[in-house]
């Protein structure tokens, strides 16, 4: 359903490493927003919610919620560093159009 990259699972496992609060794994939804029309959440969750598809990698569960779950079939999420901006860069081929930032599609 979802393909982390290497960076993108370091990064995650680097992000639930330095949660305030103990995390289960990673949640990744989509919820209506952004200059595209949908927007990408991601951070760190406790425990898995009916409906769930749960995506295991490296030792790494990532939760997708119902909802989110059509959105999302078949995108890989990366993370990049630059000289500007570092962050997760989504590759979702279910996105008709996406805004310049990366992070809102249509």
């Amino acid at each position: 359903m979802i393909t982390l990259t290497h960076t993108a699972l370091a990064a995650v496992k680097t992000a639930l490493s330095s949660a305030s609060e103990p995390a289960e794994g990673f949640r990744i939804m989509v919820q209506t927003g952004g200059c595209a029309g949908f927007k990408y959440l991601m951070g760190p969750e406790s425990a898995s919610r009916e409906g769930d598809a749960i995506i295991e990698v490296d030792g790494v569960k990532v939760f997708v919620d119902v909802g989110s779950q059509p959105h999302v079939a078949g995108m890989t999420v990366d993370f990049v560093t630059g000289l500007e901006s570092s962050g997760f860069v989504f590759d979702n081929p279910n996105a008709r159009e996406k805004c310049a930032c990366g992070k809102s599609f249509g």
